[in-house]
């Protein structure tokens, strides 16, 4: 049986592989409509600033979950990060690569601390919207390495807009 030349032959998007839409790109004017609906939306809900702070917190933590989801599915089957250098060169590589098109610049490790990491970005997207603390906790909680993330802008005259995301482990994660 012949089918007309106007139907479509595409396989659903359901029924698509997941790795198929790897090269999908967000355009970065649809994020930021969309980072600003979820800003008015948290602020018409918030009283105070730390309420606001808060709920925007929340919203990146979510976003840090929903990513490292999708990336474990797209991963290797049955293989899950259980050393801290591991996960941490998935996130400066896969992870930042899914959020922000590129690979982090750096990795370090702390020097006053054993259990401090840097990751860094000399050209952050991020800091054209948000800083990035919540999701990156968020990843780290999902893969069982709890940790405190916080955002440093460190610019220099070559890189002005530089930061840096300090990683501090809690005991029970540097012990994996």
């Amino acid at each position: 049986m012949n089918r007309p030349s106007f139907v479509s032959k595409r396989v659903p998007i359901l029924d698509r592989s997941i790795d198929k839409n790897r090269g999908n790109e967000v355009n970065i004017a649809a994020f930021a409509f969309l980072f600003c609906e979820m800003l008015q939306y948290a602020q018409k809900r918030a009283n105070w600033i730390q309420d606001l702070e808060k709920r925007l917190s929340d919203f990146g933590y979510r976003v840090g979950i929903r990513v490292l989801e999708v990336q474990v599915a797209r991963g290797k089957p049955n293989r899950r990060e259980n050393r801290v250098l591991g996960i941490l060169y998935f996130i400066h590589s896969n992870m930042w690569k899914v959020l922000f098109g590129k690979q982090a610049d750096s990795l370090e490790k702390g020097t006053e601390n054993d259990d401090e990491y840097m990751i860094s970005d000399n050209e952050p997207q991020i800091s054209k919207f948000i800083s990035i603390p919540k999701e990156l906790s968020a990843v780290l909680d999902g893969s069982q390495f709890p940790a405190r993330v916080s955002a440093h802008s460190t610019g220099t005259d070559q890189f002005p807009l530089r930061a840096e995301l300090l990683i501090k482990f809690d005991k029970s994660g540097m012990n994996k």
